[in-house]
């Protein structure tokens, strides 16, 4: 049974893929004034611009791995197989080329037209625009087996082609003629390329050979050797400076200058692997190269001796990783190690921040003298690590074991290299025997001590600034076996050990006491403690997993499903998943609260590592033969996911690998039918009649209907002052024999601004329903009205049901009811207290005249006292047990 929809993570983006062995392209944008580079990367074409080398654009997937690219002004052409595409805006598929019946291996963009040879030796001739062939040329392979192919400059409608016979050939693929045969020198053509001066061509031989040859003539003007096998790569000087870069299978550079015929310089280990392109910037002294060391560099010639030094380069690892960690708690730097000796950091944000910490040395001093290639002090691949960002910037905050090595190495982060101290017993200062080895290790949350496990069963302790030996655990070892792993708690009080005899030990971290021990049910494969939650995950032999509770030392889950070797292990960062990887090619989440699996899904090749964000944003994989870092992206951070058990029969469907480029997460609720497990839960009205439950009304919707009163005294704005009343100029007197002053006229405000609402009022719909609910006993409705008012209206209406007010009595009776009833039913329980405070502060002096409201008053004084002494003790009880584990010793 397969589940619908996606699943909990979403293929997001690779880190740490810059090269592979297809050379690269330079293209020049003549609208930007920029130089581009193009690169081929797995199943897609990185383009970086050239004076950051910053990745501008990634194309879409090709169904295959790309084996061969060019480009054009306009197009880049890409081939995987027998197939031939033409991208567009450096991103997606505009023409497709079928036509080959074998694997493409040389492509030359040529004006309106590209041409592709196979390995079968024909020649296709395309039209761009049209995809039809134009011409095709089969060449017999006995006597000509094309091997490079280029169009010299202005030579019209011409191609020159390199045989592994030796000989070269002209053609005019207008006339479809050859024009012309090179006799050659014997040796196979690697490479050709086009010098600066017009009808000269250099020629790679398979001996190591550079001929710089006049093809109008047929008169080889110079000739080089290099003794590094084949030529790969070709490339001339353009800014003045008469030199021509070679490139060999062991990825040394030779520079020839082309004045005095003889070699200027060699930039040894350029790459650790062979020069797949090299190309000089035209006008500009600058070469970039690439290999397939998962290397993409520019260099500038800028010092004496013509010597290049790197400028800007993009680097992954040269081969696969085999332990990754997030470092730090920001979630934005991932920890590598690989095959090829390297500790790196990539960055989750920018490739500008990616840094590498360099490889692994006996001694650093002696290993800069011998090279990369004759580096015999150079220390194993690391096997395992451990990294704490606290005092990283004081001392060293990394430890790593290797394989096969006793030595355990310390890396600073800050410093970007590796650090001073070899951690190792004292007794083997001396002497380093080859059977044992360190194979766990972990680092404390403060920084200050590193714990190691030996293959012995030893397990000891050192101090990260000083590398001092700090003790070891139990007399002479903490276990019979091997140790598979080692853990310390968040607050430095236990070290947790497991050793392949099938113990878990508890330690006390300062005493290196033995604490409590306990036997597993088959031999661990490693674990992992999780020190915010103190749960540890333990992997076991028998591909089963087991999580224990370090407080109670009890195994509390045990989760079986994985049909190979588990490889690694990370919980999310609230400890609620285990997500697990097996060779089996699985990715498996565990929900550790219910104890069930899920989520699954399956990938190409199996993850050897796993590492969950601090911030619970990706999940980041390693997987077997491949170099990059894979993120994918936790869906339940943005969309609905259901996280309901995954049923027994569930089959994990296979996922893709994501690319370069951060895919977008496709939402399939629009396109297909949701299913059972995916709808949204509602929560009912009320779970129970026998509940109280309140009303989802803001609190300011019924809290101070109470104190309206005082609300409106307070919000009530203050009368302007009174402008006093000119006095007359002459002051009028009353006729008579004693004069008397009339009296001012007082304003005439006898007429009362009180209207009998009684009279004028109409009927509210609360009203209405009131009086309905009378003869129907059904309140909903006018409770909902009351629900909807603000609290103003509120006291409006409720003031509006008394006979002064344009009410009656019996409706008052029928509001009364509506309390009762909301009573009864235990729901909307705090607008029922607030709605009949309020009732019972307007009227009470009416209430108290009339004995129908007094007996349905006496009910509900009855029923409130019962329902509050029930509520009284559950409180009473919860704030009892509440007291009770906040104050007693447990």
């Amino acid at each position: 049974m397969a589940r619908e929809g996606a699943g909990l993570f979403a293929a997001f983006r690779v880190l740490g893929r810059f090269s592979g062995h297809v050379p690269h392209v330079l293209r020049y944008h003549g609208r930007h004034r920029e130089f581009y580079l193009a690169a081929a990367v797995g199943r897609s074409v990185h383009t970086y611009n050239l004076k950051k080398l910053g990745i501008v654009a990634v194309s879409n997937t090709l169904p295959q791995d790309i084996t061969c690219l060019a480009a054009d002004r306009m197009l880049i052409f890409a081939s995987y197989d027998n197939i031939l595409h033409a991208l567009a805006r450096n991103k997606e598929v505009v023409h497709t080329y079928e036509g080959h019946k074998a694997k493409i291996h040389l492509l030359q963009p040529f004006g309106d037209h590209v041409i592709s040879v196979d390995v079968d030796n024909v020649l296709i001739v395309w039209n761009i625009q049209s995809e039809e062939e134009y011409l095709q040329i089969d060449f017999d392979k006995a006597t000509f087996a094309v091997s490079a192919l280029l169009h010299p400059s202005t030579y019209l409608n011409k191609i020159l082609l390199g045989s592994e016979q030796g000989t070269l050939q002209l053609w005019n693929i207008r006339s479809n003629k050859l024009l012309y045969s090179f006799p050659g020198w014997g040796l196979a053509v690697t490479t050709l390329e086009q010098a600066p001066a017009v009808d000269v061509v250099a020629v790679g031989l398979v001996s190591g050979h550079i001929i710089v040859h006049n093809i109008k003539f047929d008169e080889t003007l110079m000739k080089f050797q290099q003794d590094w096998g084949p030529i790969t790569a070709i490339s001339f000087r353009t800014d003045g400076h008469p030199v021509m870069a070679a490139g060999s299978p062991v990825g040394h550079i030779a520079l020839w200058d082309l004045e005095e015929k003889k070699l200027m310089c060699q930039m040894q280990d350029a790459h650790s692997t062979a020069i797949a392109g090299m190309t000089f910037v035209p006008g500009e002294p600058l070469l970039i190269t690439n290999g397939a060391d998962n290397a993409l560099r520019v260099w500038i010639f800028d010092g004496p001796g013509g010597t290049g030094r790197v400028l800007r380069s993009r680097m992954g690892h040269s081969a696969p990783p085999t332990k990754i960690r997030y470092h730090g708690q920001n979630g934005e730097q991932i920890l590598s190690a690989g095959q090829d000796g390297t500790l790196r950091s990539f960055s989750t944000v920018h490739e500008k921040f990616n840094k590498s910490l360099g490889r692994g040395s006996i001694n650093k001093k002696k290993s800069k003298k011998k090279g990369l290639k004759l580096d015999t002090m150079a220390l194993p691949p690391i096997t395992a690590f451990a990294s704490e960002v606290a005092h990283q910037s004081d001392w060293d905050g990394i430890v790593a074991c290797h394989q096969g090595y006793i030595t355990c190495t310390t890396w600073n982060y800050q410093k970007t290299s590796m650090g001073a101290h070899k951690l190792r017993p004292e007794e083997f200062s001396k002497h380093k025997p080859t059977d044992i080895y360190a194979t766990a290790v972990d680092i404390t949350s403060c920084g200050n001590f590193a714990v190691i496990g030996m293959s012995t069963g030893r397990v000891d302790v050192y101090n990260m600034q000083s590398g001092i030996h700090r003790g070891r655990y139990g007399k002479e070892t903490a276990h019979e076996g091997a140790i598979r792993g080692v853990a310390v708690d968040g607050l430095n009080q236990l070290v947790i050990t497991a050793g392949s005899e099938g113990l878990i030990k508890f330690w006390k971290f300062k005493m290196k006491d033995l604490v409590y021990s306990t036997e597993l049910p088959s031999s661990p494969s490693g674990i992992l403690l999780h020190r915010d939650s103190g749960i540890l995950g333990i992997a076991f032999d028998d591909f089963t997993i087991s999580v224990l509770d370090i407080e109670t030392r009890k195994i509390v889950r045990t989760f079986s499903g994985h049909h190979g070797q588990i490889n690694d292990m990370t919980f999310s960062p609230d400890g609620r998943w285990l997500i697990t990887s097996s060779m089996d090619c699985s990715i498996k989440t565990w929900d550790l609260p219910s104890g069930c699996l899920i989520d699954c899904f399956l990938v190409d090749s199996a993850a050897v590592s796993l590492t969950m964000s601090p911030t619970g944003d990706f999940l980041a994989s390693a997987h077997v033969d491949d170099l990059g870092i894979y993120l994918w992206s936790n869906r339940s951070l943005y969309s609905l996911v259901s996280l309901r058990p995954l049923p027994a029969d569930y089959e994990p469907s296979l996922v893709t690998l994501p690319s370069t480029c951060p895919m977008q997460d496709v939402d399939v609720s629009g396109d297909e039918e949701p299913c059972d497990e995916m709808i949204e839960y509602v929560s009912p009205e009320q779970l129970g009649e026998q509940l109280v439950t309140l009303s989802l009304l803001p609190e300011s919707r019924w809290k101070n209907l109470l104190n309206l009163d005082i609300i409106k005294k307070k919000n009530k704005p203050r009368e302007p002052p009174k402008v006093p009343k000119s006095a007359p100029f002459f002051i009028p007197t009353l006729p008579g024999l004693i004069p008397r002053y009339i009296p001012p006229e007082e304003e005439n405000d006898t007429q009362s601004k009180v209207v009998n609402l009684g009279i004028l009022a109409q009927k509210s719909d609360f009203y209405i329903h009131l009086e309905e609910a009378l003869s129907t006993n059904e309140y909903k409705a006018p409770l909902d009205l009351l629900k909807s008012l603000g609290p103003s209206n509120i006291e409006v209406e409720l003031r509006s049901l008394a006979p002064e007010g344009g009410g009656s009595v019996e409706v008052m009776l029928s509001f009364l009811r509506m309390i009762g009833m909301m009573l009864n039913k235990k729901y909307n329980f705090e607008l029922a207290q607030a709605y009949l405070a309020l009732f019972l502060k307007l009227h009470l002096k009416i209430l108290s005249s009339e004995p129908k409201l007094l007996e349905e008053l006496s009910k509900l004084s009855m029923h409130l006292e019962e329902t509050w002494i029930h509520l009284q003790a559950l409180f009473n009880q919860s704030l009892c047990v509440l007291t009770y584990m906040k104050s007693a010793l447990l």
